[in-house]
């Protein structure tokens, strides 16, 4: 099934507004005084690419935002769940391999960082997840969409290929594996969808920032966590792809598209 022109048209604005906007926010930051800790502004360059393609398709987009494939509905709590392990597992293998338990104490409250954590991370997933997620499922089956929709998310990320290539690569790594255990966990999933998506999203910045140090640039960490990322998406995609919770590729639908068209 090939997808339509307003669906190509919305998915080319949605990129090019999310990528422009996450530069201008990033260069921005530093003059507002805002902590990177508490929250990076880069994260609502999705959330304005969604705005815009929304103003110029409304109908189309109000259809993503707020449809959901036919299925067994979403497992949220499961995908809550998994964040905290991806964590432990990432985390005990750096402690056991480095003898280092790498804890780090935040300079600002910790309620204010979960707080603007779980507000960026949806500012991020209302267009990964929300959006760009069921626009491409719309032609391709979970996997093949959350695979497209986490190599996206992981380029979006452009200060990572500043680092070690095996760094970038273990990052890009993590994203791609991500986006799968998102993809199987909310295939089906509807209003709850955000909700879902932002907690995990959520939880993983902060147990990245308060027990891996990402930020450091160290190369052991980001490809232990990378591995540990790439195992959940092999048992999310296992019991998924072997217990029937993926539904058929869902038609791309046409009512209100004509409307949308300017």
């Amino acid at each position: 099934m090939r997808m339509t022109p307003v669906d190509i048209r919305a998915m080319a604005s949605f990129l090019a507004v999310t990528f422009l906007a996450a530069g201008v926010l990033g260069a921005v930051q530093p003059a507002t005084g805002i902590p990177v800790e508490v929250i990076q502004l880069t994260q609502f360059g999705p959330a304005l690419g969604v705005g815009v393609a929304a103003m110029l398709w409304p109908g189309r987009v109000r259809d993503l935002l707020t449809g959901g494939l036919p299925g067994r509905g979403g497992r949220g709590v499961l995908l809550i769940v998994t964040a905290p392990l991806i964590i432990a597992v990432s985390a005990g293998a750096y402690a056991a391999l480095s003898g280092d338990v790498r804890f780090t104490r935040p300079d600002a409250p910790f309620a204010l960082i979960a707080s603007a954590q779980l507000i960026g991370a949806c500012g991020e997933e209302i267009g990964w997840r929300c959006f760009l997620q069921p626009l491409l499922r719309t032609r391709f089956g979970p996997l093949a969409a959350s695979v497209a929709v986490g190599i996206v998310w992981g380029v979006w990320h452009v200060q990572v290929f500043a680092q070690h290539p095996v760094y970038a690569g273990a990052f890009l790594l993590a994203a791609v594996s991500m986006s799968v255990v998102m993809g199987w966990a909310l295939e089906g999933a509807r209003a709850s969808k955000l909700l879902f998506a932002g907690s995990f999203h959520a939880l993983i910045n902060l147990g990245m920032l308060l027990f891996m140090d990402e930020e450091s640039g160290t190369v052991l960490t980001m490809v232990l966590f990378g591995v540990s990322c790439l195992m959940a998406a092999g048992v999310w995609t296992w019991l998924s792809a072997g217990r029937g919770w993926a539904t058929a590729a869902a038609p791309a639908k046409l009512t209100a598209i004509m409307e949308d068209v300017r």
